[in-house]
């Protein structure tokens, strides 16, 4: 069954709204047993019907025409979503009562092929709503995420805990042995087996119906986190109308802020003009003004997600206990690389302790540069942090931006593919979702097919923050029938004004090419099963296939192919890029002290008791204490506060936010094998990459996976080398 498929395009979907609920929803959490009478009380979707009338013409029902099967995206309208949605469900259950009610003794073939064959209809759906709600939302999308998620989380349960499937999957689990599989058929095995098991399959009867309670009103609860964020993220702006307050700003930035209509440079808490911003502006007050609406975003009013918080806490607290968990923490990271919450929490106390210090002696500098003028501040960080730099390094990041603009920086993309794994990029004509959208097709280095590949670039009212990737189609191989995956990158640029170059800064650079990174593991997959194919693994490694290529985008040698001056075709200086390395550090002890501040965060919600979960009442309050308790410095804000911390609350990030960290330990130590071969397109090192890592899905454990390519463990020795740190600091908390 495409379960996993579709599970993962709906969790991800979840931190992809806006819009909707407030406190008073959340504010008193009632007890257990009255949110299961409350779910046993809403209507019941197993009378569902969905007419003819309301399939006729329905686009998820019809053949699509399309090149390679893309979505037809004009043709799909919000009100096609639910009644296919609907059959979707109608069909998958007969697909699944016709598995668990076989009188025939189970096979791998009857139950666990059969399973993962099912749910074709919903799963297409899902795979075109859930990416659209990222990038196209309005208030029809708003309203079909709060009918769809629940339902879906309702089915989903039915599946994961019916009893009759149970036992013909354990049954299968224990013989395995004896049932002479191939390695992926094992695995699917495997890891259909511990699907059911961690969603409380072997569990009695009222665990079962607590367990499905808790779903459902957490599939609530993080729709709506994910909706108020949005709706307070884009209802913040600075509207500047005097020229004097645009102090520092550059000109193409003036440029591309710049509202006609409002006759005024509009400041947004979109991450790239904000960052900007604050690194530019010399106006000190409006720089305070942006910072706190950034820290202040979904903190207040209709749009307070402090009670959800504590709300999804306290729920996912109580389903880990009753599936037999210490915590929340500890079931999420039982098949992480880091396996327990004390192993996540120590790798993180070694990178924060040399981190702090580092980011203690960047605030003395600046406060230095300051002296007595006034005392240093959180919203002051960005722009004397730039000062700095450009003092101590005679770099100003405008140098840079000239040499990155955005085609070009693709292209350098492209070619890194091509030299690495010989995959080559081919821009096509085909249905997309907003005109800014730009399609490939990506063939293997015989010609053959291997996908298509989508980039959403730039930022809009009807688009979530940040940058990620997205599938509207997964890879499979069931039976030889080779289904090719349609994957898409999505980031949040600044449009510029008509006819100039969209230029990034470096930072940019690289996110575009980790976003590639993540776009490469899942279209280069060789797995059959959709349920471990393409991006697949624990949350500790699946950064590692994204974050191993930003190495590269500061190679001298990968610098020569694509950082080229869009004016003048200009390669990008050898003194200007020695410049660039020599500052690679600069202000990483504020980077990663933030960073880690969020990361500690999200442990600490997340390996509370429920007991301890329903204590809490003020989440600001709990999230100070715990800073505190690790002695982060006044002047840093953590990366994500807990009413804006989408990842761990409305998305699959819960407990595992500390993973980019963690997989730096891999892409720093993964990226020596090249350096010691001398060569960043060395051909035997990238075979083994391609092979065990962007091919291989979750084909087996992330430990081994790794160990087959790199030949050993990974060493943290090469993180902390690369962040300038001193191993050896000891800071006290």
């Amino acid at each position: 069954m495409k379960l996993k498929t579709l599970y993962v395009a709906v969790l991800a979907a979840t931190t992809l709204a806006a819009c909707g609920g407030g406190e008073s929803e959340t504010a008193a959490a009632p007890e257990l047993d009255t949110v299961i009478e409350t779910v046993a009380a809403t209507p019941a979707t197993d009378d569902m019907v969905v007419t003819e009338a309301e399939l006729a013409g329905n686009p998820f029902l019809q053949t699509w025409d399309t090149p390679f099967g893309i979505p037809p995206f004009a043709a799909i309208s919000d009100d096609d979503f639910m009644p296919a949605f609907k059959q979707g469900v109608l069909d998958m259950r007969a697909e699944v009562a016709a598995i668990a009610d076989n009188p025939e003794a189970p096979t791998f073939e009857n139950t666990i092929l059969a399973l993962e064959e099912t749910g074709d209809l919903i799963t297409r759906v899902g795979l075109v709503f859930s990416p659209l709600t990222g990038t196209e939302l309005n208030d029809k999308k708003r309203e079909l995420q709060s009918e769809i998620y629940p339902m879906w989380t309702r089915e989903s349960d039915k599946i994961n805990l019916n009893e009759q499937l149970w036992q013909r999957v354990a049954t299968l689990y224990e013989q395995r042995d004896s049932l002479e599989l191939d390695e992926q058929d094992a695995r699917l095995l495997e890891l259909t087996h511990r699907r059911f098991v961690r969603s409380g399959a072997a569990q009695d009867e009222d665990t079962k119906a607590k367990v499905k309670a808790i779903n459902e009103e957490l599939s609530s609860l993080t729709t709506s986190f994910g909706q108020n964020l949005l709706t307070s993220t884009k209802a913040f702006t600075i509207e500047i109308t005097d020229e004097a307050d645009t102090a520092g700003l550059a000109d193409n930035f003036k440029a591309s802020i710049w509202d006609e209509d409002k006759q005024a440079w509009v400041i947004t808490l979109d991450r790239s003009v904000y960052e900007t911003f604050m690194t530019q502006s010399e106006n000190r007050e409006l720089r305070e003004q942006a910072f706190n609406g950034y820290r202040l975003r979904a903190t207040e009013g209709d749009t307070d997600n402090g009670p959800l918080a504590i709300r999804i806490a306290q729920l996912r607290a109580e389903r880990a206990e009753l599936l037999g968990y210490d915590s929340h923490a500890q079931y999420v990271l039982e098949y992480n690389m880091a396996r327990t919450p004390k192993g996540a929490e120590d790798f993180l106390l070694r990178v924060w302790r040399p981190g702090l210090a580092q980011a203690k002696a960047e605030r003395d500098d600046m406060q230095a540069m300051i002296g007595d003028e006034f005392t240093f501040a959180g919203h002051d960080w960005w722009h004397y942090s730039e000062k700095v730099r450009a003092e101590r390094y005679d770099l100003d990041v405008n140098e840079l931006k000239p040499y990155f603009d955005l085609q070009s920086v693709t292209e350098g993309a492209f070619i890194m593919a091509e030299r690495l794994f010989g995959i080559t990029f081919t821009e096509i004509d085909a249905p997309v979702w907003n005109d800014v959208v730009t399609a490939y097709e990506v063939k293997e280095a015989d010609g053959s097919h291997l996908g298509v590949f989508m980039f959403d670039m730039y930022a809009r009212d009807s688009k979530r923050g940040g940058a990620w990737m997205n599938s509207f189609r997964n890879g499979s191989n069931i039976g030889g029938d080779s289904i090719r995956p349609i994957v898409t990158n999505n980031m949040n640029l600044t449009m510029p004004p008509a006819g100039e170059p969209t230029l990034l800064r470096f930072g940019e650079v690289e996110t575009l090419f980790h976003e590639f990174g993540h776009g490469l593991h899942g279209i280069m997959t060789k797995i059959d099963y959709p349920t471990f194919s393409g991006v697949d693994g624990p949350r500790d490694y699946t950064e590692f296939p994204a974050q191993i290529l930003e190495h590269w985008t500061s190679q001298p040698e990968m610098l020569d192919l694509y950082a080229r001056h869009y004016e003048t075709g200009e390669v990008i200086p050898e003194a200007l890029v020695e410049r660039m390395l020599e500052a690679a550090n600069h202000n990483q002890g504020f980077q990663t002290t933030e960073f880690i501040a969020a990361a500690l965060l999200d442990l600490r919600w997340h390996m509370l008791s429920a007991e301890e979960a329903a204590q809490i009442t003020d989440a600001r309050a709990f999230e100070q204490e715990i800073l505190e308790s690790y002695g982060l410095i006044d002047e840093i804000e953590p990366r994500y506060r807990s009413q804006y911390f989408s990842h761990i609350f409305a998305g699959g990030y819960s407990a595992g936010y500390y993973a980019y960290l963690w997989s730096e330990i891999l892409d720093a130590d993964g990226f020596n094998a090249f350096k010691e071969a001398e060569n960043i397109f060395d051909p035997e090192v990238a075979a083994r990459l391609q092979k065990w890592i962007y091919e291989a899905g979750g084909l087996r454990e992330a430990d081994e996976l790794y160990r087959n390519f790199r030949g050993s463990d990974p060493s943290i020795e090469p993180l902390l080398e690369g962040r300038g740190f001193d191993p050896s600091i000891e800071v006290e908390s």
